[in-house]
């Protein structure tokens, strides 16, 4: 049996993986805005590593195309006429992992149900099969449901995951908690897996761990806090909080945005939806004035990378962000 183990995301990159927003059940009117602030993502994502993106048809390559030259990105960018039901490449994409004996990336292809069955996704589930034959890897099937943004881990075999996604019975009702966390072993080479409780309000993925709680190194975790304590966030943010004092990691708080809400629905609009990229880390921003405090702590963070934050307002109407739209590739 092959030894893998899934990098960090902060480890050296050879892409980024992304596929194109065009559902208007997703985004309903805001999707021409949402297209503008994903392509300024891709312009910092191509100053330091290749985006190859998915399009649906030749309509969509085009307008794509057109937004790529208004803002001068000219290089770093492959576009592939791979059709999906949706722009969250991070949960139907492939998860990528080293084989420790020989070195190699390996893309393991775990199933995909949408979040529990919630929407339409025959075309996502042939997108991992895809991006394996392009780079050339070897594909490994997993007979387990895993979305990319319900787990985060340090690069050594630390985990983060919650209970309210992974364990849920619209994901893997067959499999016992025991069976998910040695699946998460053989796989991605997880030696201790840290289960976090509930994820935010208004999270449509039962509680993904991107958008609470995220490594930025291998001792470190930052994690939402929400300080109102009249917000439904509070008590299940302060609950992970206490299970991540228990664990020796450092933690750094921070800050949960104003809520956000679209037609009277509560948004799951948080800043640890950020991606990691090889140039620059891309942070959600909502328009508030807890956008700079947190970009400023990210900042002191990744001393080594620009932070970057990006008007994430329209984007969260389809429930997501930057992290849920981005699948890293790993160098090889």
């Amino acid at each position: 049996m092959k030894r893998l183990l899934m990098p960090a995301e902060w480890e050296k990159h050879y892409g980024t993986w992304l596929s194109y927003p065009h559902n208007p059940d997703t985004f309903f009117e805001k999707l021409d805005s949402v297209r503008d602030n994903y392509v300024e993502m891709i312009k910092w994502v191509s100053i330091g590593e290749k985006a190859h993106i998915n399009v649906n048809d030749e309509e969509d390559e085009r307008d794509l195309r057109e937004r790529l030259k208004k803002k001068g990105i000219d290089k770093n960018v492959v576009i592939h006429r791979v059709p999906t039901n949706d722009a969250w490449c991070r949960d139907h994409g492939a998860i990528f992992v080293r084989d420790l004996e020989s070195g190699k990336l390996v893309a393991t292809d775990w199933k995909f149900n949408a979040w529990g069955g919630k929407y339409p996704h025959d075309l996502d589930d042939r997108v991992p099969k895809f991006m394996a034959e392009y780079l050339g890897l070897e594909r490994i099937e997993i007979d387990m449901v895993l979305e990319g943004g319900s787990i985060d881990t340090n690069g050594e075999g630390v985990f983060l995951t919650t209970e309210s996604c992974l364990l849920n019975p619209n994901r893997n009702p067959n499999l016992s908690k025991e069976e998910i966390e040695n699946n998460l072993k053989v796989y991605l080479g997880a030696e201790k897996i840290i289960w976090l409780k509930d994820g935010i309000v208004g999270d449509d993925t039962d509680g993904h761990v991107d958008d609470i709680t995220r490594f930025v190194s291998r001792d470190t975790v930052v994690t939402v806090i929400e300080d109102n304590l009249n917000d439904d966030n509070y008590e299940p943010l302060k609950e992970n909080y206490r299970i991540l004092e228990k664990t020796g990691l450092n933690i750094i708080k921070l800050p949960m945005p104003d809520p956000v809400y679209y037609k009277g629905d509560r948004l799951p609009a948080s800043y640890a939806n950020f991606y990691i990229s090889n140039y620059a880390v891309i942070v959600p921003t909502f328009r508030c004035d807890k956008d700079k405090v947190a970009l400023d702590i990210l900042q002191n963070v990744f001393k080594d990378r620009k932070v970057v934050g990006i008007d994430a307002t329209d984007i969260v109407v389809g429930l997501g962000t930057f992290h849920c739209l981005t699948q890293q590739i790993p160098e090889f």
